[in-house]
């Protein structure tokens, strides 16, 4: 249980760090996931037999790091869908690009479609069946040489959309060799998400979480993110 970070926990959610590269919950590969590792955290700290209920209330993608909430009640994981729903949650990334966009702000608008065989999202026009409108907002924060930090700020939630939009304008983002190709440089997909914020569904307090990438690894090192986390506030 070790490489589990706890940000907060009550009697009705669990807010933790999912680290890079582990699933959000159990895939075809069978490898341990952060849904299963929770629970089993939950059964071993309060003694709990039988099964353990966790629900889980969103997704990230399994090479991008960063806050996840859980619910620890069916109630409590129903508000929170709700709340998803509904665009109460805030959901901010860091993303470090190759390139730097022509817009140092930008809302980005596409229509994208999944492809089930391969797992790959596709930017496609919005007549095309089963096209799924996505819409982010960035901001660019810094500038190194041939790389950029951007602040992403989520208004959909679909499959790999980060990584499908920023490489649509010809910026994919580093490490992300699936949709990027060479262009994309080898390495960990610099995509983390650092900031979660959503309102409490039981005690109706309004949640607020920030976590840092890991600032001594490449490409993160480059910049100050620290400096970046600062600056920014609060739109809910």
């Amino acid at each position: 249980m070790e490489e589990l970070i706890i940000l907060h926990e009550d009697n009705h959610i669990i807010v933790a760090l999912k680290p890079q590269n582990v699933p959000s919950c159990e895939d075809e590969s069978k490898d341990k996931d952060m849904l299963t590792m929770l629970k089993e955290y939950i059964k071993e700290k309060y003694n709990k037999p039988g099964n353990v209920y966790l629900g889980l209330v969103h997704r990230l993608d399994r090479p991008t790091g960063g806050i996840m909430v859980f619910a620890k009640s069916s109630k409590a994981a129903s508000r929170l869908s709700e709340q998803l729903k509904d665009g109460d949650f805030e959901k901010r990334y860091y993303a470090v690009l190759c390139g730097v966009p022509k817009e140092e702000k930008a809302t980005l608008t596409h229509y994208m479609k999944k492809n089930a065989i391969n797992n790959m999202v596709y930017v496609c026009p919005p007549t095309v069946a089963g096209a799924k409108f996505a819409e982010l907002e960035y901001n660019l924060l810094e500038k190194d040489d041939a790389l950029s930090l951007v602040d992403v700020r989520l208004h959909t939630g679909r499959s790999h959309q980060i990584r499908v939009q920023m490489n649509a304008i010809g910026t994919p983002i580093y490490g992300d060799m699936r949709y990027g190709g060479e262009k994309a440089k080898k390495g960990n997909l610099a995509l983390w998400a650092y900031y979660l914020s959503f309102t409490h569904p039981v005690s109706k307090e309004r949640m607020v979480f920030r976590v840092q990438p890991p600032k001594d690894l490449n490409p993160w090192n480059k910049f100050n993110t620290d400096r970046a986390v600062t600056i920014i506030k609060p739109s809910i």
